[in-house]
């Protein structure tokens, strides 16, 4: 519908392998500005990032079809940006709303909206939330800044509550949740909003020693009307009954796409 042909694997199947083989090249958790494709991209961390891309890019995890000229997407959890900038790559009309709550990669995500010249794309830093407020944020420097996880530096960051700002719109094309563990407290709160969501995908996270809530996100995805699917992108728990916990940190980390 507003696919834009060139953003597919196909015709780039190595670009972000070769920037993941080159990780090793830049320290972690450091400011780093480096070209892909057509975009000029500063990141806080090279090696998150250059997975972003063969994700977001190359696999298509977010891909979607529309009808609509100017699709409305919601992007919680918009990192540096990579998600925000696809969507605009495959809806040049699309009006994108993207929240960040950790002050430095946020700096990160003004910049590669503006140096590539990019309109349409609204910028909040702020958590999405259950509620409006300041909580105490854990930012690592990467992709896994979280409200809920103990690691990484603590500061106080400002929350929104996603229920009401859904509660102004009529309908949202695309609603994305990446937001680090607090994903289930988040959906349940939106449930009654759900409904003027075309189209939801959230990333699962469980960490050892928290309960699991898998089959709670579910079941209120699946009350509001979806049909999901799901994969999993943490494979390094090869032997949970020896070992429990995965590179990652999490035992289940999950990509789930919902649709009706």
């Amino acid at each position: 519908m507003g696919f834009i042909s060139g953003i597919g694997r196909k015709l780039f199947p190595s670009e972000s392998m070769r920037l993941i083989r080159n990780a090793g090249k830049f320290p972690r958790f450091q400011h780093t500005k480096f070209s892909y494709r057509d975009l000029e991209l500063e990141v806080t961390d090279f090696l998150s990032v250059a997975w972003q891309l063969m994700e977001i890019f190359e696999e298509e995890e977010l891909r979607f079809n529309s009808s609509a000229v100017n699709p409305l997407i919601y992007d919680c959890g918009a990192n540096v940006g990579i998600s925000s900038l696809y969507f605009k790559k495959l809806f040049p009309g699309a009006v994108v709303k993207a929240f960040e709550p950790d002050p430095d990669v946020f700096k990160c995500l003004e910049k590669n909206v503006s140096r590539n010249h990019i309109h349409g794309i609204e910028l909040f830093q702020k958590a999405i939330w259950t509620e409006n407020g300041r909580l105490t944020f854990s930012s690592e420097g990467a992709d896994g800044g979280s409200l809920v996880s103990g690691s990484g530096k603590k500061i106080e960051v400002e929350s929104v509550r996603l229920k009401d700002l859904l509660g102004k719109e009529k309908e949202v094309d695309l609603l994305k949740i990446d937001i680090e563990g607090a994903e289930v407290d988040v959906i349940n709160d939106i449930r009654e909003e759900l409904n003027k969501v075309k189209l939801l995908f959230v990333e699962y996270h469980s960490r050892p020693g928290q309960p699991q809530r898998l089959d709670e996100l579910c079941h209120s995805i699946s009350s509001a009307g979806f049909r999901y699917y799901i994969r999993s992108i943490n494979s390094s728990v090869k032997n949970p009954f020896v070992s429990e916990m995965g590179v990652s940190g999490m035992d289940i980390q999950l990509n789930i796409h919902a649709i009706r």
